[in-house]
Formats: structure tokens, sequence, C-alpha cells
């Protein structure tokens, strides 16, 4: 078991750095948000226009407690509509910050934010925060097109939680290590 625990998490990290750097900077921005790790203003605010982003992001992410606790354990509609509602509206906020500009990215993080129970509910939430009228034709666009027929058809969800989540990294100076 533990061997596939450990293979799991290297095709996590594998999955990650696949992503731009700007997307893999604002996942770990948002999971520090989102699970309350670090001062995210001190750690990643780096001119006004990112403070406010931040602030923007830490509001809606208030709401992730109540989602998580929303999440059924089935994927029956009478569920839809408690689970979707707060679920498009966080994935609109993080479409619009244009950092996030695929799936794979935006269901990377949300299950991280949310719990693996949320992956039934994942491609609904994306297609329907990525064809939101607030993006760019361009965007959604692009957006819409990185679902894959597999994970818009999907049969079933793994129940695995998550288990890497990207943290910042100092930068090391190479220069002053010995050699």
């Amino acid at each position: 078991m533990r061997a596939a625990e450990g293979a799991m998490t290297l095709a996590e990290m594998k999955e990650f750095a696949t992503f731009p750097a700007a997307t893999q900077r604002y996942i770990r921005r948002s999971l520090d948000i989102g699970l309350d790790r670090d001062d995210a203003l001190a750690r990643w605010s780096r001119d006004v226009v990112e403070t406010a982003s931040i602030r923007a992001q830490a509001q809606h992410y208030r709401r992730l407690p109540a989602l998580r606790a929303l999440v059924p354990d089935d994927s029956g509609l009478d569920a839809a509509e408690q689970v979707l509602a707060p679920l498009i509206t966080l994935a609109a906020f993080d479409l619009g910050q244009g950092r996030i500009t695929s799936f794979s990215a935006f269901r990377f993080l949300f299950e991280r934010l949310v719990g693996a129970r949320v992956r039934p509910w994942l491609p609904s939430a994306f297609c329907a925060a990525a064809a939101m009228p607030h993006l760019h034709p361009e965007l959604r666009r692009r957006l819409l097109q990185s679902i894959s027929e597999a994970a818009a058809t999907a049969s079933g969800w793994s129940s695995r939680q998550p288990a890497f989540f990207p943290y910042w990294v100092e930068k090391v100076d190479t220069a002053a290590l010995p050699h």
C-alpha cells in the first residue's frame, strides 16, 4: 500500500510540474489562503493589484468550510443546487483571475481546497464557470477545450485524498553554497 501511495504522490508532483509557472504560483497562493497555511499577503503580494486580488480571493474562500460540509456522499440531483452554486462561484472567481488555464489545473486545485469527495462535481462546475460571460471569449474557448472527453464523461471517481500539496519554497543562493 505504501508503494502505491508513493507512486500516486509522485504522479501528483509530476502533474503539478506540467503547469505553467504562473499557474503553479497561483495554486500555491490559493492553497495558502484556502487552507489557512500562511500569511498570503506577506508571502505573495508584489504590488497593490495583487494585494487587492489576494483580499478578494480570501473573501471568496471564506465559503470553503461551508462548501466542504455541503459536498454529498453521492451524486444525486437533489444535492446539485446546494453544492454546485457555491462551487461554481468559487470556480468563476479563480478562472477569472486568468492563472488557472486548464481543467487539470482547476481539478488539481479544487481537489486540495475542497477534498476528494468533490471530484464528481468538478466537471460540471468547471464547464459552468468557464462559460461565464465575465471571461474573455478566447479564455472561455481555451478553458472549455481543455477538458477531455474522458474527464467530462467519467463513470467513476477516486475517493483517495490528494497527497501532494505544493508549498512555497525559498530560493537558495547557489553561489553561497560550499562546493
